[in-house]
């Protein structure tokens, strides 16, 4: 018998209770007991939907408050010494180390003042992951036991379930050394380490865990040898204990191929392989199930929305079953659900033809069983009927095919994408019209989006108030957000994008080809969640989208305001791209679309125009090679065709954030001025690789995604690290990103303490 998998199961609730929980955590009123309450309900919910759908491997611990991998931080202890002086409570701590602390000394509790740990991109996804910090004062021991705790939970309910753990071998190679540390090699702390997992593969044993997932996601990594050996060793640790569950290595998001041998002949019952991104790899990785193993398929795409195949699907898992049998064959998700949205039930008013095409978490449940049950031998006749229909409606569809667009993509040429000419004869055109201070001041877009903007887009939506009552609202915010901006004395201004309720969403609601979901909520980090957009046909811009609000923040100052678009790599990889096209073709739609919203802002008098590209470095392929390199061409490419149809005198900017960017990636954009979240970071030697960036640049000075409000000094303390490896003259002021989630008074205070070490930088120059 055939057994079904998941690997991971959203952890956000249906509804984002936990979202609403957290947050109310944070503003002091939800309490820690309440808090817990909401947690536990939403793991019970998970559990009994999973075991209700007939899920016969169910997980455990795949629940988070802010992120599985910082889970591990605090439950080894790889806490930092600036996190663990203040001996606050275990949560408080573990949110510090997410998003930052500060707060004012009380009669209890001291000041508490600390910047929040380096977060960047789970691997391709648009997830993002707190990056664990070691040193050489890093002492590992157990914070209490949450995988055992919540397994216990699920027991009580009568569920028993695999719990999962990211593997040692990919916590420490995902890890990075703390300042202070520089020369520790986070991999020399193995040996340390393994006795701790051991100890809590061991206690959930006892606990009557009977199999256990250990996530070894960086095995789709192009690895040296030395991490290799690591896998190698830690597993082997493992072989050599007697009282732990049965092991299942999963690994997902690509191809393991050149890792091949080092899986060979691990000591574990199960190894699970993502076939939905790397079908190729099946006939090779068959090698490396030993007599005794089992083989986990992953089939179900855990990454993207679009309904599976079942013929297919089933065919594919036959193949594993003629070599098997079907005792050892497992049908899983190819990854954790994290990555998609909870349950298509919720979505009341999705085109009823195009919610036929899809299949959220709750549906991948189905879908996994459904497949185990057929190629057992069960008769699901019904359901695979149903499938092929609606795979085959999709395929002639009419939504999706739009001639004129695909003409319109098979006509670009080299022209489109190369700017009039090179940055040096472009910046002497652009400065004397421009005529900035050195230390440029600006801000990445968006401005808080307050309680009153949610309120009146939400009344708009409904019909309740008039377009024109919801454009007055909009302009009145953003005549505030200028007004602000000029008080502060920024140099360059934003209008705000009080009327946007997402950077990608708000364009793909006014491009042809895209479809929107009310509930369809992933997270993204902590707890901000994104609706991401389904690119469901030819993409095409019926009318210009955001020229209206950027020629009236204009028309109130006399201060260049940026023009604010999202460039066509991130509309792509922030969305659930098409599985029938290829995404370089969806990119150059996007991008002609998005090249047409940029000449008509050049030609409304908007002269500096922002195209935010925080996505690009996401989507490069996870190996070297020829995927990648072409990668690299066609993205830039797509970026260059959107923003080279301008005038040398229009300046072009573009965004970058939360990715280890690099440099020659950027400089093939050839934008004017590129902004890059740089707070997080404490070497110079990322500074370094941008040394000789040839085009102006802005190095992100504060966390968006932290409270806390640094004060002009550390903005000086900061800048000065910069200028020793970095020219001043090329040399822009900014945050991270933008500020949508952030309160007003901090907003305030952090861009007021910016702008004002700027203008210190400044008079140090003059003299």
């Amino acid at each position: 018998m055939v057994q079904s998998a998941v690997l991971g199961f959203p952890r956000i609730g249906p509804n984002r209770e936990l979202k609403k929980a957290t947050e109310g955590y944070w503003n002091g009123k939800v309490t820690v007991d309440e808090l817990q309450k909401v947690a536990k309900d939403i793991r019970a919910s998970n559990w009994k939907l999973q075991k209700a759908a007939g899920v016969d491997i169910i997980p455990s611990n795949d629940f988070s408050f802010y992120d599985q991998v910082l889970d591990l931080s605090l439950l080894f202890n790889v806490i930092p010494d600036r996190y663990s002086k203040y001996q606050l409570p275990s949560l408080d701590t573990y949110f510090a180390m997410g998003r930052g602390l500060q707060r004012k000394a009380t009669e209890t509790e001291k000041t508490v003042d600390v910047t929040a740990l380096e977060m960047v991109k789970w691997f391709d996804s648009n997830y993002h992951y707190v990056r664990p910090t070691f040193s050489h004062s890093t002492t590992f021991k157990l914070n209490g036991q949450k995988p055992v705790d919540e397994f216990l939970e699920a027991k009580e309910l009568g569920i028993q379930t695999r719990p999962v753990l990211l593997g040692p071998v990919s916590f420490l190679y995902l890890g990075k050394s703390d300042k202070d540390s520089l020369d520790l090699n986070p991999l020399s702390l193995l040996d340390k380490l393994l006795p701790l997992y051991a100890e809590i593969l061991s206690t959930l044993s006892a606990a009557g865990a009977t199999d256990v997932q250990l996530d070894e996601p960086i095995l789709v990594l192009d690895l040296p040898q030395e991490v290799l050996a690591a896998i190698k060793k830690a597993y082997s640790f493992f072989g050599q204990q007697t009282k732990l569950p049965k092991i299942t290595l999963a690994s997902y998001f690509g191809t393991v191929l050149p890792n091949l041998d080092t899986i060979k002949g691990l000591p574990v019952d199960s190894l699970h392989f993502d076939f939905v991104r790397a079908p190729e790899q099946f006939e090779e990785v068959i090698s490396a199930v030993g007599p005794n193993q089992k083989l986990s398929v992953g089939i179900v795409d855990g990454r993207n929305i679009w309904k599976n195949n079942f013929a297919k699907s089933s065919q594919f898992v036959n193949k594993a079953i003629s070599i098997f049998g079907a005792d050892r064959v497992i049908v899983s998700t190819s990854s954790s659900l994290l990555h998609t949205p909870v349950d298509l039930a919720n979505e009341k008013s999705l085109d009823t033809e195009l919610k036929n095409y899809f299949s959220f978490a709750t549906q991948k449940l189905d879908e996994v069983v459904t497949i185990a049950k057929h190629v057992s031998g069960e008769d699901v006749s019904a359901a695979l009927k149903s499938n092929a229909d609606a795979i085959a409606a999709r395929q002639t569809s009419t939504i999706i095919n739009d001639a004129k667009v695909q003409d319109r993509v098979a006509s670009i040429d080299s022209k489109m994408s190369t700017r009039a000419a090179p940055f040096a004869e472009r910046l002497a055109e652009q400065e004397p019209i421009f005529n900035l201070p050195l230390f440029p001041t600006t801000t990445i877009g968006s401005f808080p989006q307050t309680k009153d903007i949610r309120i009146n887009r939400n009344k708009f939506n409904k019909g309740t108030i008039s377009a024109e009552e919801y454009e007055a609202f909009i302009n009145s915010e953003i005549e505030r957000v200028i007004r602000f901006q000029e008080e502060i004395d920024l140099d360059v201004l934003v209008h705000g994008e009080p009327e946007r309720n997402d950077m990608v969403q708000y364009f793909g609601e006014q491009l042809k080809g895209y479809a929107f979901t009310t509930n369809g909520w992933v997270q993204s980090y902590g707890s901000r969640y994104v609706r991401p957009p389904i690119i469901v046909g030819d993409l095409s811009r019926p009318k210009a989208m955001s020229v209206k609000e950027s020629v009236y923040a204009q028309s109130i100052t006399k201060k260049h305001v940026k023009g604010m678009l999202t460039g066509p790599i991130t509309c792509l990889r922030w969305s659930f791209p098409r599985d029938d096209v290829d995404q370089k073709t969806q990119a150059y739609q996007l991008a002609l679309a998005l090249r047409d919203e940029v000449n008509d802002l050049e030609a409304a008098g908007i002269k500096i125009i922002q195209v935010d590209e925080p996505a690009i470095r996401e989507g490069l392929p996870l190996r070297a090679g020829a995927e990648r390199s072409d990668y690299q061409v066609w993205a830039a490419e797509a970026f260059r065709i959107a923003t080279s149809g301008v005038t040398n005198k229009t300046q072009i900017h573009s965004h970058f954030c939360y990715s280890d960017l690099d440099p020659n990636h950027i400089k093939a954009l050839d934008a004017d001025v590129v902004s890059i979240e740089f707070s997080k970071k404490d070497d110079a030697g990322y500074i370094a690789e941008f040394r000789d960036y040839p085009n102006h640049i802005g190095l992100g000075l504060f966390d968006i995604h932290s409270p806390r409000v640094p004060s002009k000094e550390e903005f000086i303390t900061k800048i000065e690290t910069i200028l020793k490896t970095y020219p001043a003259q090329k040399f822009w002021v900014n945050p991270d990103c933008g500020l949508k989630t952030r309160g007003w008074e901090e907003t305030r205070q952090s861009l007021t303490n910016m702008v004002a070490a700027a203008k210190y930088f400044r008079e140090q120059y003059r003299k």
